[in-house]
């Protein structure tokens, strides 16, 4: 029987296809002893269970690439952290032993002990980390039952779940699932993130599904208005393939923008960067006409690697962004590794009671020095080879900025004196996510030859709301006055002193926002290779004199929906 269930959309695009769904996950498991004589047999299967589990991960973060490799890369690092656990582990080994329980009914035992702990902390950061605990376990748990565990999802169909772990959903894609509509969730979670990245569509937070559906029931999702229709009509699919034809359309003619510059209607060209942390991103992005790397992330080097990369490997990845980037500016970030982003060095703190507010960034560089030396060598070294300036992440204060700027002309003489070539002057960046930064930034301005606003954590900071907790979803939004609000100051502080500022946020790859960031006085967006078409369609559809002339009715805006209701009415019309 037909029904339509209302969600969010999280990831355009459309879907027709069955549903598979899963429940919310429970080891719904009955307490099983074992023969003293199975202890050291059921022992052998837990641990097969664990390497078949550690194995897997890495074959996929093997398989991921660009901005996959370093968001997704980061869940499955954490949880190849978690297999490591003695905690865990030795916990699951005593219950086998001592216990002489059976593999499955441990796992259980450990999980509930385990929760039992975290629900108990009083930093909700901490407490949600169980829901890493829950997936670790899951895949520990299929692996011990493989032949009843194995089917994730199927080619042509669309699955239905409570969540889905940012991990799953690569995998899940190449099972041929064409789409994902969860029951809860926020379009601004990890999982979004990737989905779009995938280009796989997304719906969430459409509550009553797990109610509705049944396994194989054919579904018709939108992920762009967040609508679910179970069991279409005639009608739902003419609608259906009208989207499709529609979106086919649409492709068409951003690919025949790929040499078309990123201008608006009344004349003025856009600055278009990529974001990029691999030589197949930046291949992408030259291909698309990107300006330049707007942000290359260094942290690939340090994640999912148990050693330090020394100068030469640094050096030699640096080189090969500068060289593939043909002569257009490259901004290396200076590592941006915190408790958030755990390394498998040991570099970063995995024990800080906030990690979101602890030594990571221009933080953790200046307190190892040695690192950010190290550091700044390679890319001293690798500027030789074309253009390149650097970005300061996480920047609270002049001071800190004033410190990089000091190691830095130490180390470009000493880089000299030693017979490398290196650019005449390497420009010096200040990331402004930090609340206290923007606010500070005239005092500090000197410091900087541009700037780069990282929304994504801006916006978390400044609304005390975390991105990826699906509880704060309506919370945490750009649409917000005091983000737009923060973000024209910014601006106008970079404006007044000459200085260049670039959005390198979500917020800067979604097209229905273009028009609101050109209000505002921005002239350069740092995105997302894959959305760099998108955006620039959007940018040409927009009339820049008329946008500036509106922004003080944006910003007098008092809502979230009056600042939607502006965007409703200053859409970009297609070109």
């Amino acid at each position: 029987m037909r029904q339509v269930l209302s969600g969010i959309g999280a990831a355009r695009g459309n879907a027709l296809g069955r549903a598979r769904v899963r429940q919310p996950h429970a080891l719904d498991i009955d307490e099983t002893r074992i023969e003293a004589s199975q202890i050291e047999a059921e022992l052998e299967r837990f641990h097969a269970a664990v390497a078949a589990v550690r194995a897997e991960m890495h074959a996929l973060r093997e398989r991921l690439h660009g901005v996959l490799a370093h968001e997704l890369g980061e869940f499955l690092d954490l949880h190849a952290l978690l297999l490591d656990d003695p905690e865990l582990l030795s916990g699951i080994d005593d219950l086998i032993r001592v216990g002489r329980y059976s593999a499955d009914y441990a796992l259980r035992l450990q999980r509930d002990r385990l929760a039992a702990v975290f629900e108990g902390m009083d930093d909700a950061y901490l407490r949600s980390r169980i829901d890493d605990i829950d997936q670790v376990i899951g895949r520990l748990h299929a692996a011990l039952n493989r032949h009843t565990a194995e089917l994730q999802g199927a080619s042509g169909e669309i699955l239905v779940a409570d969540t889905v772990a940012p991990a799953e959903l690569a995998q899940l894609q190449a099972q041929g699932v064409v789409g994902v509509v969860t029951a809860s969730g926020s379009p601004l979670s990890h999982t979004a993130i990737l989905a779009r990245s995938l280009q796989l569509p997304l719906v969430v937070g459409a509550a009553q599904a797990l109610q509705k559906v049944n396994d194989g029931d054919v579904l018709v999702i939108d992920g762009s208005s967040g609508l679910v229709v179970l069991e279409p009509n005639a009608e739902d699919l003419r609608a259906h393939h009208r989207r499709v034809a529609e979106a086919r359309r649409e492709q068409r003619q951003r690919n025949r923008l790929r040499r078309e510059p990123a201008r608006t209607r009344d004349g003025v060209d856009i600055k278009l960067w990529a974001n990029a942390e691999t030589v197949a991103d930046v291949s992408t992005a030259h291909a698309l006409g990107a300006a330049g790397v707007g942000l290359y992330r260094t942290e690939f080097l340090f994640l999912g690697s148990r050693t330090l990369p020394d100068e030469e490997a640094q050096f030699r990845a640096y080189r090969e962004v500068v060289l593939a980037m043909t002569g257009r500016m490259v901004t290396i970030r200076t590592l941006d590794l915190g408790a958030d982003k755990a390394d498998g060095t040991g570099l970063a703190l995995r024990d800080e009671p906030n990690p979101a507010l602890g030594l990571r960034g221009v933080r953790l560089s200046l307190v190892r020095q040695d690192l950010l030396r190290t550091q700044l060598r390679a890319i001293a070294r690798a500027s030789g080879y074309g253009p390149v300036r650097v970005l300061v992440p996480m920047v609270s204060s002049g001071e800190e900025m004033r410190a990089v700027r000091r190691i830095l002309a130490e180390v470009l003489d000493a880089v000299r004196q030693e017979g490398h070539e290196t650019a005449a002057e390497l420009p010096v960046g200040a990331m402004i996510e930090v609340p206290a930064a923007a606010l500070a930034l005239p005092g500090f301005i000197d410091t900087c030859d541009f700037l780069s606003v990282g929304t994504n954590d801006l916006v978390q900071y400044l609304l005390a709301a975390d991105r990826t907790h699906e509880a704060l979803g309506e919370l945490y939004t750009p649409l917000h006055p005091a983000v737009l609000k923060v973000l024209r100051g910014v601006v106008r502080v970079g404006q007044t002193h000459g200085k260049p500022v670039t959005v390198c946020g979500e917020i800067a790859a979604d097209p229905a926002l273009v028009p609101l960031l050109l209000a505002l006085g921005l002239t350069e967006l740092s995105l997302h290779p894959a959305m760099l078409l998108d955006v620039r369609h959007a940018v040409r559809g927009c009339d820049l004199g008329q946008l500036r002339a509106q922004a003080s009715a944006l910003l007098r805006a008092r809502s979230r929906a009056g600042i939607e209701r502006w965007l409703a009415t200053r859409a970009a019309p297609a070109t």
